[in-house]
């Protein structure tokens, strides 16, 4: 490793992922950035898996194994990835196995990262399906002091935080905990940024250099189905709220996001939701010490009932959408929202 070219640990935790895991591997080996090793960690996988994986770390000594002796869930087997890190690695980057990165990826994010030295996190635009995905830092800009990127997030401002594939962390971030996610937390990748934006700061670059496969059944699919976004918000703002505002714009965004919360839920009464679906929302609002007000969503259950009968063009309007898109995609694979 020299300083000009520091070494860039590439770690891919997976579990059954043979339809993608090739196409993934295939994107690092065309990193134009070459100073990396790589782990693929095989979480008990009981396909293909295990097989592509050692076909190409036979090809490539950059490429290592790692099997579990125990199946682990998913963020519990993104924490075995970071601990099978290089030492002496100055970068980490996650690739998921149904995910891949563009040639340059590597190369530009380790570029920025080495001209700001107290960055620790730097994050990208990325492909979500056939959709970019994330809002950057506003161009040209490439750095953001780290406290004032979670305050605008806090305050209501753009996700520009990606997702795992998306990011590159600083390795002394990733090995200074023995579990860098919180296993406990769907939203892991986020919380961490909160922790560490803390004293360090963040970059971006202005360039699309990931991509992100969405398909039904994946984390995302079930984050999806039942809006984990909303309460996890809700969780921030309690959790770190008080490290980056004052008392008067926590209050005030609090009130703003519940009420937006229980317009959800209100619209949520009329589509059949099962049981499944109200006790995660239920135990969330609990956790975070807003438990779930029965008064509040009837009222917004009513609020919506109104709306469509005191506003039947927008109601309309809003279904003739809804049936193009149908209409639209009904000949090919749906993407989940």
């Amino acid at each position: 490793m020299s300083d000009h070219n520091p070494l860039v640990s590439v770690v891919t935790p997976v579990y059954n992922g043979e339809a993608y895991l090739r196409e993934c591997i295939e994107s690092v080996l065309a990193q134009t950035y070459t100073n990396w090793d790589y782990t693929i960690v095989n979480n008990c996988s009981t396909d293909g898996t295990l097989a592509i994986a050692q076909e190409y770390a036979t090809r490539d000594s950059r490429i290592r194994i790692h099997n579990n002796e125990a199946f682990v869930r998913v963020i519990a087997n993104h924490n075995v990835a970071f601990r099978q890190i290089s030492p002496i690695s100055k970068y980490c980057k996650v690739v998921a196995a149904d995910d891949w990165l563009f040639a340059e990826c590597l190369e530009k994010m380790v570029h920025l990262a080495e001209e700001h030295p107290s960055v620790a996190i730097v994050g990208a635009y990325g492909l979500a399906g056939a959709t970019v995905q994330s809002v950057g830092l506003p161009y040209p800009s490439s750095f953001m002091l780290g406290r004032e990127v979670c305050r605008l997030r806090l305050l209501g401002g753009p996700y520009i935080f990606g997702a795992p594939t998306s990011v590159l962390f600083r390795s002394d971030i990733v090995q200074s905990r023995h579990a860098f996610y919180n296993e406990s937390n769907l939203h892991a990748d986020s919380e961490a940024c909160f922790e560490f934006l803390e004293h360090h700061d963040f970059g971006f670059v202005h360039q699309v250099l990931t991509f992100r496969r969405l398909w039904k059944g994946s984390l995302g699919s079930l984050s999806a189905t039942l809006n984990t976004y909303l309460p996890n918000v809700l969780t921030e703002l309690v959790t770190y709220g008080p490290r980056y505002l004052s008392e008067a714009e926590l209050e005030r965004r609090i009130r703003e996001h519940l009420g937006r919360y229980y317009r959800y839920l209100g619209k949520q009464v009329y589509q059949r939701r099962d049981q499944q679906f109200w006790s995660f929302h239920q135990g969330k609002l609990a956790a975070a010490r807003y438990p779930l007000s029965r008064a509040r969503l009837a009222a917004s259950a009513i609020s919506c009932a109104l709306d469509v009968v005191l506003n039947p063009k927008r109601m309309a309007e809003g279904g003739l959408r809804r049936l193009r898109w149908i209409l639209s995609t009904s000949s090919r694979e749906r993407v989940p929202r």
